[in-house]
């Protein structure tokens, strides 16, 4: 009976540990997601805060005036 119960038990921990890892596995690739979309995010707005001291096409007053 005792070492019935130590198999019930370890197949316990075994399913419980596959479950961890499947789990840690799933946030691992969200956060590698969420860099990536960091990182082009950053790099969006580092693309418009260059463009902030340029004037706009349509507000330049043509050379002819």
């Amino acid at each position: 009976m005792r070492l019935e119960a130590l198999e019930f038990k370890c197949a316990y921990l075994e399913r419980a540990i596959q479950e961890l890892s499947d789990v840690l596995y799933q946030q691992s690739q969200r956060l590698d997601e969420a860099v990536l979309r960091n990182q082009q995010l950053k790099q969006q707005l580092e693309l418009i805060e260059s463009r902030v001291g340029e004037p706009a096409a349509e507000a330049e007053i043509p050379p002819h005036y």
